[in-house]
């Protein structure tokens, strides 16, 4: 079987980089310049391509490796239909379900009730369910996992076990959110980077990141996408802000996630 060389696989690496965080942040810094909220005319503009650079970043990659007729990366899963797809919805409930479960638990320790009335605001805001779950879905896991798992990470376990890999890419993509916080009106903003909220929002994206590793290696990048989707809108309807429900949420992903990688990874071309 053909395969890509270590220094092939760290170019492609540094390649995806650069294009993912110069656009993401070029873009943020404009809309952060323009000063308006996210939503409204011309931040949003921006604001919304800037979500966007690990999909160019992923493009410049396959670009490039197409150019020069390589093979795709070891650990690549394809993505094309098949029996791995059944991990999809299962996947998708389990990352819902750790947000739920976590809420749930933060409730018994004194944290912040469930309440679904924010988020019953939320959808009627967005302009109805099925609005709703485009943005949700376009807002995050599909502009950003073909990057995130679907090239970043196969590059990076050339060189690493799966959980380093994890790790290193949930740290990178914590830092890949620092823009956000200056963009008044987003969630990041409302927590601050300085403070509590904002702290634990960027800790959490590493064993929520660690999730999406898994699920990637289960069912490609459509199950990354599905457990990216899975746990943003859990959070978005359950209006997880509260620093309490937020530590037990990055405390339940954490173990849940450290329990499935603890399993031998499948093949990955399978």
């Amino acid at each position: 079987m053909t395969t890509i060389s270590p220094v092939r696989q760290k170019s492609g690496l540094t390649l995806f980089w650069t294009v993912n965080f110069t656009t993401s942040w070029a873009f943020w810094l404009v809309a952060i310049l323009l000063g308006g909220p996210p939503t409204g005319s011309p931040t949003v503009i921006p604001y919304l391509l800037g979500g966007f650079g690990p999909v160019f970043g992923a493009i410049a990659v396959r670009v490039r490796r197409a150019r020069r007729g390589e093979p795709a990366p070891d650990h690549a899963v394809r993505s094309r239909p098949s029996v791995r797809w059944f991990w999809i919805l299962p996947l998708l409930l389990l990352a819902s379900a750790t947000v739920v479960a976590a809420v749930l638990l933060a409730d018994v320790l004194g944290g912040p009730a469930l309440s679904l009335t924010a988020g019953q605001h939320l959808i009627t805001t967005a302009g109805g369910p099925v609005a709703f779950v485009i943005s949700m879905l376009i807002g995050g896991p599909l502009a950003e996992e073909p990057g995130w798992r679907g090239t970043a990470y196969p590059r990076l376990r050339a060189s690493m076990s799966r959980l380093q890999a994890g790790l290193l890419l949930g740290v990178v993509w914590a830092l890949w959110h620092v823009p956000l916080f200056f963009i008044p009106g987003t969630v990041q903003a409302s927590f601050g980077l300085l403070g509590l909220s904002g702290l634990l929002f960027l800790l959490g994206v590493v064993p929520m990141g660690l999730l999406t590793v898994f699920a990637y290696e289960r069912g490609g990048v459509p199950a990354s996408i599905a457990v990216h989707f899975g746990v943003n809108t859990t959070v978005a309807l359950l209006t997880v802000d509260s620093p309490v429900t937020q530590a037990i949420v990055l405390a339940v992903q954490a173990i849940v996630a450290l329990g499935l990688l603890s399993r031998g990874p499948r093949p990955a071309h399978g």
